[in-house]
């Protein structure tokens, strides 16, 4: 196989790999707008995202692609086509997932081993519950937005937001994030690379570890999430719009149909492809 031919084969791959977390994370974001809240006290208990299924794409194939997947799949099936678009405000989620989910999938060089994998998701989930902490901290320290003090607690926002951190990190964080990985991770690994035609990542993969150009991605890509929130808060969102069928029933099953239908799709797709491969 020529060069070319190579390269055309793994931006393919990589394609798939986006479109199916795309769909995969789609689904899931909406069926957690079925799922109900409950708090006790202070303390909500309530389930904001199953952030496994990227994470776990991102441990197994390129992070990037996984990552990009996540937060586009957040952002079509979870806001446009719940019939709203927040326009410039949509920057921030879109940047601190992708950044999480990226930093998870590097951090795991070996995919078979549970601990670095359930390591590696509770870090990217922190990461990006961090980063929005600090965003919305910044929102209230440059007056932007107004401190709405929770009660039983401190009328501090670093108290407010910090309580909030935690819970999420530790409720969603571990149910939904890390112990879904320390179990999907390993079992997955090398049976669901074929499938695209691709090799099991190993120690050696480029796409594994933390440098010092992916520390200023990543931090770089924070700043912008921190501007595009301000300006968004400020009034300067740009596009925002709400439909008059904004998160109905209907906008919520029509979301999770064509996301299902995606999703099939592409596995569809990757076992013909793998099917073809093993005939040849």
């Amino acid at each position: 196989m020529s060069t070319m031919q190579k390269q055309s084969a793994a931006q393919s791959q990589k394609l798939m790999v986006f479109v199916l977390t795309m769909s995969l994370y789609g689904l899931a974001t909406l069926f957690t707008e079925l799922i109900p809240k409950f708090q006790v006290g202070i303390v909500e208990f309530s389930v904001e995202y199953f952030l496994f299924i990227p994470l776990t794409l991102a441990m197994l194939f390129d992070p990037l692609s996984a990552a990009l997947g996540a937060a586009t799949g957040e952002l079509v099936f979870s806001e446009i086509m719940l019939g709203q678009f927040g326009g410039l405000g949509e920057l921030e989620k879109f940047l601190t997932v992708t950044i999480g989910v990226y930093i998870a999938g590097r951090l795991v060089r070996d995919p078979r081993n549970r601990g670095m994998a359930g390591a590696a998701a509770i870090i990217g989930t922190a990461a990006q519950l961090a980063m929005g902490t600090v965003v919305d901290i910044l929102k209230v320290q440059f007056a932007v937005e107004d401190f709405e003090a929770v009660a039983g607690l401190p009328e501090s926002v670093f108290a407010t937001e910090g309580f909030a951190f935690l819970n999420d990190l530790l409720f969603s964080g571990i149910l939904f994030c890390m112990l879904p990985c320390v179990y999907l991770v390993p079992k997955l690994y090398g049976k669901i690379e074929p499938l695209l035609g691709m090799q099991p990542r190993t120690e050696n993969s480029a796409v594994s570890g933390i440098n010092p150009k992916t520390i200023a991605v990543c931090v770089l890509g924070f700043v912008c999430a921190i501007v595009a929130e301000l300006a968004a808060t400020a009034g300067l969102s740009l596009i925002d719009w709400e439909a008059e069928w904004a998160e109905s029933g209907t906008a919520v099953a029509v979301g999770m149909v064509v996301a299902a239908v995606i999703a099939i799709a592409v596995l569809v797709v990757m076992k013909k492809n793998s099917e073809r491969k093993a005939a040849h």
